[in-house]
């Protein structure tokens, strides 16, 4: 049988070290064999299942031992990635907080605690919602709400209210499955948001600007324009987006002017300059161009942004004050200025071709007495008409101007024949003795003409100049409406000047001058602020001598040094008293001519003065001429500035009678520009003048400037000033010049005959 057969195959084994001591009893006990052979088996069938059990728990064991070591090595991977993940949470360049439902902040890290630049440990258990601005609170509960009921990233931009500052913060917040709390991301946008502004400020400036903008890609081809771009040249988007940039070009430069411009936008990245540019209906037009270059990271063209302006009215503007600083406004003749540089090349032309130039010096006889009994008006009328004869009686390339006032000059270029002044001079005493019908007046004037002639007499432009007016004077002496040519020997016409300067030098000693004032008036506010001092000269013989006679003589002699000085500390004295006793900010102008810039220590005596008699600089204001900005030398320049610099205020008298000098109003800090009479006696009369006017005020404040009007006779003259910006005003509607004694009534109320006007105090 099978199950013996196992028995019988078992009693063949070698037994055991269990079964060793029952087969040493069965041996002992043969009778019991087969009860104890059983006995053992069933024995030996448990120790096999308990040896396979055991084997089975080895198993066990060993494969618990392997998941242990799982466990293990699991544990220590979710630690490091624990520990890596609270690392990065901790030092994450974002902002990381957790918030719960309430916004309290249950964890943040290291960026969030310098973001809102509070300690870390003192975060926690704060509100986020606290940090977000009132008017935004609201807005961020329910964000926050919404944030954790849902399974989506929530985003959304809010302000928060810091310690010192505001910033605006993007925040994207979620929840992890299972998890109570909410995951904060938490970006400052504020540079991006105010960039984003100026971005949209940058296209509002684009599309508004009045300057014209076009943008060029690297191959020079339109890319964008703005509206102002098609409001100038007429040219569409539609029309202009995809052409080059020669769309414009006028063809008014040459190839040498492109080539410069190219090489300076190639070597700087910029470009600006005036360019002459076409409009599509053909209309040329003058234009100030700006171009900037855009690079990209490798230094290759990006794109080219050109702006340009129209300079038309510019240029009218300019062409306008070039003519006022060149030319009479009242005749339209080329002014003193003119007249010196036209001199000086037509000198210079007669050294190159060997030929002969003649100066004639007119002055019109008695012209004085037709401004005194006929007006302002009829004389300025007058003046116009004599300059038209003037012109009509020589060629066109000779040049005729007005010096001011009642004089002219003629300059006859390129002669040949020296008998054909005699013509001309003739033509011209007959020419402009014939009457003058104006304004129903018929007035009759003569001439007096000086001739001299280069380089018979003289070969520089002052000795000519000189030459001529003594000529002149000779004519006139003559008996008027008469030329005279100069000579060496003629000194009739000069003596009488000669006495006039022995005189003036003892006049300062004799207590012949005296002071006269005219009040200076704010034009709006109606007040008197100001005066200009006024030297006037009683001659024992000639009575009240005009300035006009002896300024230059005194110039000439540099008796103006001694005699300005005077002026200076009378004015000194005279303002400290009426700051005292009318109004502490009173000012008083005093004339400071070329000749005294030129002293070596005149500015420092006017501030050495000021001192000693305790006057702030601010109660001077120093009037000076145009010459002083065109023709001083570098010496009197500084001393100029430094006079300006110590705390004198400047004025610049009789702004536009003759001298070029805007270009210097800026070098020199002028603080006031006085408009010369002659343009305000016009401007009820014609439009010129008084857009003259205009230019000159709008000019003066743009660089700063107050402006005073000189010669100001009538309301309507200083409303229409007023209207124009101009700033205060002189002349005979508020007072003529007078006496410190009567000058003092004026500081008293109802004195000055124009309505309304207030005292100043």
């Amino acid at each position: 049988m099978k199950k013996s057969d196992n028995h019988l195959d078992d009693e063949d084994k070698q037994p055991t070290l269990t079964q060793q001591p029952l087969l040493v009893k069965s041996d002992k006990q043969p009778s019991h064999s087969w009860s104890n052979a059983k006995l053992v088996h069933e024995l030996q069938v448990h120790q096999l299942e308990l040896e396979m059990q055991n084997q089975q728990l080895q198993i066990h064991q060993i494969e618990l031992e392997n998941q242990n070591n799982v466990l293990r090595r699991t544990q220590v991977e979710l630690d490091g990635a624990r520990e890596r993940y609270t690392h990065l949470y901790d030092f994450a360049p974002m902002a990381y907080f957790t918030l719960d439902s309430q916004s309290h902040i249950i964890q943040a890290n290291h960026a969030a605690a310098k973001l809102l630049d509070i300690p870390r440990a003192r975060l926690c258990q704060q509100r986020f919602m606290a940090l977000v601005s009132d008017h935004a609170r609201s807005s961020f509960i329910a964000f926050l709400a919404k944030a954790l009921s849902s399974n989506q990233r929530e985003s959304a931009e809010f302000e928060l209210q810091l310690k010192n500052r505001s910033i605006i913060v993007a925040i994207e917040a979620h929840t992890e499955p299972y998890q109570p709390h909410c995951l904060v991301i938490v970006s400052d946008i504020t540079e991006r948001k105010q960039h984003d502004r100026e971005l949209q400020l940058a296209a509002m400036v684009y599309m508004a600007i009045g300057e014209a903008i076009m943008v060029l890609d690297p191959n020079n081809q339109i890319i964008a324009i703005n509206p102002a771009f098609t409001a100038l040249t007429g040219y569409t988007e539609q029309e202009a987006l995809g052409q080059y940039s020669d769309l414009l070009n006028s063809g008014r430069h040459d190839r040498d002017f492109y080539s410069n411009l190219w090489a300076v936008l190639l070597k700087t990245g910029h470009w600006q300059g005036e360019i002459w540019d076409k409009r599509k209906n053909g209309d040329y037009f003058p234009t100030w161009m700006t171009i900037h270059t855009s690079y990209d990271a490798e230094g290759e063209v990006r794109q080219r942004v050109v702006t340009f302006s129209d300079m038309t009215e510019q240029k009218k503007n300019e062409a306008l004050i070039w003519k006022q600083a060149n030319f009479d406004p009242l005749t339209g003749l080329p002014n003193r200025s003119m007249f010196h540089e036209r001199l000086q090349l037509a000198i210079k032309q007669t050294h190159r071709d060997h030929k002969s130039l003649a100066l004639l010096f007119l002055d019109l006889d008695r012209f004085k007495d037709v401004n005194d009994t006929l007006g302002h008006e009829v004389g300025d009328q007058l003046l116009i008409e004599v300059a038209n004869r003037l012109k009509s009686c020589v060629r066109e390339v000779d040049t005729v101007a007005r010096l001011g006032g009642d004089e002219f000059t003629i300059i006859l270029g390129e002669l040949e024949d020296l008998s054909s002044i005699d013509r001309v001079a003739d033509a011209l005493l007959q020419c402009l003795s014939e009457p003058y019908e104006i304004q129903n007046e018929t007035v009759y004037i003569s001439v007096s003409i000086g001739i001299t002639l280069c380089p018979n007499d003289a070969e520089e432009l002052g000795a000519l100049v000189k030459n001529a007016d003594q000529a002149m004077y000779a004519a006139k002496e003559a008996g008027r409406n008469h030329f005279c040519y100069f000579t060496p020997a003629m000194q009739e016409s000069a003596e009488n000047r000669i006495y006039l300067a022995n005189d003036l030098r003892g006049a300062l000693a004799a207590h012949q001058f005296l002071l006269y004032y005219q009040p200076i008036v704010d034009l709006k506010m109606r007040e008197m602020h100001k005066a200009e001092v006024l030297i006037r000269w009683l001659h024992p013989q000639r009575g009240l001598v005009n300035p006009a006679e002896f300024i230059n003589i005194a110039e000439e002699t540099g008796f103006i040094i001694e005699m300005g000085n005077w002026v200076f500390n009378e004015a000194v004295k005279q303002v400290k008293l009426w700051r005292a006793k009318f109004d502490p900010q009173f000012q008083i102008s005093v004339n400071k001519s070329p000749i005294q810039f030129r002293q070596r220590m005149g500015n420092q005596d006017w501030l050495e003065r000021m001192l000693e008699i305790g006057m702030p600089k601010g109660s001077i204001v120093v009037e000076i001429t145009e010459s002083l900005l065109m023709d001083v030398s570098s010496d009197v320049s500084d001393k100029l500035l430094s006079f300006r610099d110590a705390g004198f205020q400047v004025s610049l008298d009789d702004f536009g009678t003759g001298y070029s000098s805007l270009s210097y109003l800026n070098k020199y800090h002028i603080d006031y520009l006085k408009i010369d009479q002659s343009f305000v006696r016009n401007l009820t009369s014609g439009i010129s003048d008084l857009a003259l006017c205009k230019a000159m005020i709008v000019m003066a404040h743009e660089l700063g400037m107050k402006v005073i009007a000189e010669g100001i006779e009538s309301e309507l003259q200083r409303e229409l000033l007023l209207a124009a910006g101009c700033d205060f005003g002189q002349g005979y509607l508020f007072s003529k010049p007078i006496n410190a004694d009567d000058f003092e009534k004026l500081f008293q109320p109802k004195v000055f005959n124009w309505p309304e006007l207030t005292r100043c105090y």
